[in-house]
């Protein structure tokens, strides 16, 4: 587990779009993940009868249907202190167990960066 404060650019953006994916859906989490091509699948919690998914493992879902091979990097945007060890694994089975996840608060900031593995 790192508290890094240290974004870059492209990690800054996967934060931003699940931010928005929060905000404009008014779901308790927004989540993004970058594939090895650099394309970014949003999404946010789902919440029906019959299912019910994190965000994370939604937009890990919406790549792999995408036709995604790995990722580069997941992001979480969550008033939650942790990433739960099912979107962990999640993002272990496309991304590999290194494969970054960056939590941030619902203002944006990163908290944390956790490793899938």
């Amino acid at each position: 587990m790192t508290e890094s404060t240290d974004v870059s650019a492209e990690d800054r953006k996967i934060i931003t779009l699940a931010r928005s994916a929060r905000a404009r859906n008014g779901v308790p989490e927004g989540a993004a993940v970058r594939d090895e091509t650099g394309r970014t699948y949003v999404a946010g919690t789902v919440r029906l009868d019959s299912l019910k998914l994190s965000a994370l493992r939604t937009a890990v879902a919406m790549a792999v249907a995408s036709g995604a091979t790995s990722l580069e990097a997941a992001a979480v945007v969550t008033a939650g202190e942790t990433v739960s060890d099912e979107d962990r694994a999640a993002v272990r089975d496309l991304g590999g167990p290194a494969t970054p996840v960056l939590l941030a608060g619902p203002d944006g900031t990163l908290r944390m960066t956790v490793p899938a593995g």
